[in-house]
């Protein structure tokens, strides 16, 4: 009987459906690395920005993707992402960089080489891995051992989004156009509201942190136990 002994975890989910740090809880729980593949997305226009390239310009923004010197861990417990030797963890996470994501994510040549890259992480896990984004489940990692869409109402949504930028300036309203913006530029290059074929949804607009990341294990746990009974 052949069973592979990395165990891979693909998780999906919109803006503010909590994904990042209820994956994170999903990795320690199984004891796995964890990949951030909207970070990657954001280390991107990171590298764009700094080099000064019109967003318009799709053949620059791929040739700077696809040169910069981009350092990234897969560390459940200690994040790790250099653009050489500037540490931009902080710095990815700006409105500066938010307001311009989408427009160098829907670069094609830009998804194309981040995937590839994506894919190579995930397949040099020695546990195995944790990933989560938009399109993992069905571009990245469809063969996952276990995938998951993870939504939430847009209205929680948005709190939880309200909750995280509480320390930043904004009102809500600047909040809600901005997240119904994002959904909509990023439901352009993949849908991630509807779960594909294979994939177990798990709303958590009416759980707390705690029941979101039980209900997640619960549902992995499923997964693999009807792919051992199949």
């Amino acid at each position: 009987m052949h069973e592979n002994p990395k165990l891979t975890i693909a998780i999906d989910g919109p803006s503010g459906s909590g994904k990042s740090s209820v994956s994170k809880e999903v990795a320690r729980h199984f004891g796995l690395a964890y990949l951030d593949t909207g970070a990657m997305y954001r280390a991107a226009t990171y590298r764009v920005l700094e080099l000064g390239i019109d967003l318009n310009d799709a053949e620059a923004i791929a040739k700077a993707v696809k040169e910069m010197p981009l350092v990234f861990g897969t560390n459940i417990n200690e994040e790790e992402i250099m653009m050489g030797s500037t540490d931009i963890r902080e710095e990815i996470r700006s409105e500066r960089i938010s307001s311009a994501v989408s427009a160098v994510a829907s670069v094609p040549a830009v998804r194309e080489y981040l995937i590839g890259l994506q894919r190579w992480t995930i397949d040099h896990a020695v546990n195995g891995m944790v990933a989560e984004g938009r399109d993992i489940t069905t571009v990245v990692a469809p063969d996952a051992d276990a995938r998951i869409l993870l939504t939430a109402s847009e209205e929680v949504r948005m709190a939880r989004r309200g909750l995280e930028n509480s320390e930043k300036s904004g009102a809500s309203g600047d909040l809600s156009k901005q997240i119904a913006e994002r959904d909509a530029k990023d439901a352009k290059v993949n849908n991630f509201m509807e779960a594909a074929e294979g994939v177990t949804l798990v709303d958590s607009s009416d759980f707390d942190f705690n029941e979101t990341v039980s209900a997640v294990i619960n549902a992995v746990n499923d997964q693999l136990k009807a792919k051992r009974a199949g």
